[in-house]
């Protein structure tokens, strides 16, 4: 099978025929210009040492080489190779809670950017894990999908707040369905894994005040799914208000009451021991940080299944060394002919 792996690069092939174009209309102006300068054998015997063919075999050789090395930069790769690695890691979902109640400010500075800090030292110890994001309030989506571009994850991570989901509650539930389906298995039986069912983990940080669905469940599911749900309460069980952002007030009910936000343990609890993993509570100390690091490691020492990846060879070097040698050849060879070495009548001027 055959390839370029820049493809566009191909496009800079177009500059040829402007480079032919223009080297034509420059040799058909000097031949006026001899032309009318005077008569043209007399003109060419004032030159003896000038040469009509060797310019345009240098010219010739110099556009090869171009659109060599044109085809180079394009990469071509030809032919497959296949090889197996093993790693040990994990596959990792983040299932966060962004809704309203996670801007109380029981934790600093509020529950929402600790939660955030936490997940940015997690991600800052990952090596061969793979790492995806889901967001969720009253709705749940997918944020970043699984991958090992941390660089790329911490971006994503920077960028969340409570606006980016008009649906406000904490629909537990929906956000682990949503986890489960990142991983592309929903059943249990993915039959491309075998050893790596126990690598996948959905790490939910919520403050577990589910009103939405029956997220006790889908941890279950999850579990049978071999999904571990490692679960971390952020907050107080005393609770706390949450600001209006911006103003110096805090949300009120309809009866015009503060709304306290109280971090639920019980529910997060329930989801952790339904899905297999742990709770942990985080405040402003490392303590959760550390408890979910000591699981994710215990869960890395598990090897994932043989991966079979397929590569191309690379085909650049040869067109770049042809155009190379070409370059050399041209520096070696004369504008003007070269009384050494007319006599081997290279290029057939005699």
């Amino acid at each position: 099978m055959f390839r370029f792996a820049n493809i566009e690069m191909l496009w800079l092939g177009m500059t040829i025929p402007v480079f032919i174009a223009g080297y034509i209309m420059m040799t058909r102006r000097k031949r006026r210009q001899l032309e009318a300068f005077g008569d043209k054998e007399l003109v060419e015997q004032l030159m003896p040492n000038a040469s009509h063919v060797r310019p345009a075999v240098k010219f010739g050789i110099v556009m090869v080489a171009l659109a060599l090395l044109v085809i180079a930069a394009a990469r071509p790769q030809f032919g497959q190779s296949e090889h197996k690695e093993k790693r040990q890691g994990i596959e990792a979902i983040v299932a966060l809670d962004i809704s309203n109640s996670m801007m109380a400010e029981d934790v600093a500075p509020n529950r929402l950017d600790r939660a955030k800090q936490m997940l940015s030292k997690l991600m800052d110890n990952m090596v061969n894990d793979k790492v995806g994001l889901v967001v969720f309030a009253g709705d749940a989506f997918v944020q970043l999908p699984i991958t090992c571009d941390y660089v790329s994850a911490k971006m994503f991570l920077n960028t969340i707040k409570p606006e980016l989901i008009k649906t406000q509650g904490t629909a537990i539930g929906q956000a682990l369905n949503t986890s489960i389906r990142c991983f592309g298995a929903t059943n249990g039986q993915d039959e491309s894994r075998t050893v790596a069912d126990a690598s996948r983990a959905i790490i939910l940080i919520t403050d577990g005040e589910n009103h939405e669905d029956d997220a006790v469940a889908v941890a279950k599911r999850a579990k049978e799914a071999g999904i571990q749900v490692l679960v971390v309460g952020i907050g107080k069980p005393e609770g706390s208000p949450i600001p209006v952002p911006g103003t110096n007030r805090f949300i009120k009910d309809r009866s015009g009451n503060v709304v306290v936000s109280k971090l639920n343990e019980d529910m997060c609890r329930e989801i952790a021991q339904a899905g297999g993993g742990i709770y942990v509570r985080c405040d402003n100390t490392n303590t959760a940080t550390r408890a979910i690091q000591k699981e994710l490691d215990k869960m890395a020492t598990q090897e994932i299944e043989t991966q079979v990846f397929t590569d191309y060879n690379e085909q650049f070097q040869s067109f770049a060394l042809i155009a190379l040698l070409l370059l050399v050849i041209d520096y070696f060879i004369f504008n003007r002919k070269n009384k050494s070495l007319s006599r081997l009548d290279i290029f057939g001027e005699k």
